[in-house]
């Protein structure tokens, strides 16, 4: 039988969840959060494992209590993964991807790492490619490696700890970690060179069947011990897959949230430019997406100062007349403008502005559609995440890529995208907005591009 509820666990870089996702209309019936915050340490910058179990616990008790769980289905951000010892307990704490000490052996890390060609992964800084965390992490500690059995990705930690089953998924891998080749489909030469091979967990598609619930789990939370737990996903491609069920290529879906991500379906082939942040990511099948992405989720809190402003009419055409423009990069050490300095065109609008608010919509959707042509973008796009409550970014997306942006209603495809991989059969894709090109933004779109071209070329 088709799962009713399903329980998503849902760990983003910020914020982690646990969603009750209803299969009859696929929609979030029931929702817990708490902040991703980071431990300081020692031995190093890291998240809160401990805590977050106690989270799910309690969120998998009340929901099951409440409405029932069919099934578990995780997902969680890439860039990470967990290091288990011979008793199948934490080896070390989880390192955040964006602690700068992998850094500290950057030369001794490149001259290790396979080629873009072979990975598909871009370099990139602080441990963002995991194969650098590891690489650093076992050179500072210098008894770890003896000690660690297995290593395992984000995902499926949470899938361990639920059924004592070990795994790695594909999308996990193949999210810019330098230890997958997306092209054979298998460990890349990363993992030998590393002499961890041994301890890779094995990977396993992100649709199978993990296993049931231990027993344990099963008496502290409620739950039937014939509860199947799936293998789980990277979060950016559990917002692709319901479109792979339902859409026909070609399209782009752009993830948006702490990292807006775009990946695009059956586009034009495109030479991807390791520079600029494009990477090839692999979808919950095992197959190759042509990828760009940029933190726009953190530049856009970088900007607003925690300040959520929806701007009005007015303030729109202020930041049109006045040509106010935001150029890259406020967060410049990942994207397709790293090494950039951001610049106010126009004089800086005040932080409290709805002025602000609009030309920052503006910036976001620019680079966006910047990383859209960079990946060889065709059809329709389609966004899911935050932004999509931002009819201004959408607008100007539309506008700058001349495309129809549909933009999911869910709360979040994150969440939606992971409860399918329990689910047989297309989806029934919830509703969306559309989103045309609008004439009045053609002429600030052009004077967005003209003035990042004149800062290719400095002062």
């Amino acid at each position: 039988m088709k799962p009713r509820h399903i329980a998503v666990i849902d760990i983003g870089k910020t914020n982690a969840k646990v969603a009750l996702v209803d299969t009859e209309h696929f929609e979030e019936i029931a929702v817990v959060t708490r902040a991703n915050r980071v431990l300081e340490g020692p031995p190093w910058p890291h998240f809160d494992l401990e805590g977050h179990w106690a989270f799910i616990l309690y969120a998998l008790k009340a929901f099951h209590a409440d409405h029932g769980i069919d099934a578990i289905s995780t997902t969680t951000h890439g860039a990470s993964a967990v290091l288990l010892d011979q008793n199948g307990d934490l080896g070390a704490p989880m390192l955040d991807y964006e602690h700068h000490g992998p850094d500290s052996l950057r030369e001794e890390y490149d001259a290790l790492r396979p080629a873009f060609s072979e990975t598909g992964s871009p370099r990139l800084g602080m441990g963002l490619n995991l194969g650098a965390q590891l690489h650093w992490i076992f050179a500072t500690q210098p008894d770890l490696k003896a000690r660690t059995a297995t290593i395992l990705t984000y995902p499926q930690y949470w899938g361990y700890r639920l059924t004592g089953q070990i795994a790695s998924d594909v999308s996990s891998l193949g999210c810019h970690t330098d230890l997958w080749d997306p092209y054979k489909r298998h460990y890349s030469s990363l993992p030998e060179t590393l002499g961890i091979r041994e301890k890779m967990a094995p990977p396993r598609p992100a649709t199978d069947c993990l296993g049931t619930v231990l027993p344990a789990i099963a008496k502290a939370t409620g739950l039937s011990a014939s509860t199947p737990v799936f293998v789980g996903i990277h979060d950016s491609n559990a917002s692709l897959l319901p479109h792979l069920m339902d859409s026909t290529p070609p399209f782009s879906v752009v993830s948006t949230g702490t990292w807006v991500i775009a990946m695009a379906v059956g586009g034009e082939q495109k030479d991807l430019d390791a520079a600029k942040d494009t990477l090839i990511n692999v979808n919950a099948y095992g197959a190759p997406v042509p990828s760009a992405r940029f933190m726009g989720g953190r530049e856009y809190e970088i900007a607003m100062q925690g300040q959520k402003i929806t701007p009005t009419n007015e303030d729109i055409r202020a930041v049109l007349d006045k040509g106010i423009c935001l150029l890259p990069a406020l967060q410049n050490d990942s994207g397709p403008f790293m090494s950039r300095t951001t610049k106010w065109i126009g004089g800086e609008p005040a932080i409290d502005s709805g002025v602000r608010a609009a030309a920052l919509s503006l910036y976001l959707a620019m680079v966006t559609a910047h990383c859209l042509e960079m990946i060889g973008h065709r059809g329709t796009i389609i966004a899911e995440g935050p932004f999509t409550k931002n009819r201004l970014y959408l607008d100007m997306l539309a506008t700058a890529t001349d495309s129809e942006v549909h933009a999911c209603k869910a709360s979040t495809g994150t969440s939606i995208g992971a409860a399918m991989l329990a689910v047989d059969g297309n989806p029934d894709i919830p509703a969306s907005t559309y989103h045309h090109p609008r004439q009045d933004l053609s002429a600030y779109a052009r004077l967005w591009w003209d003035l990042v071209a004149r800062q290719d070329d400095g002062p």
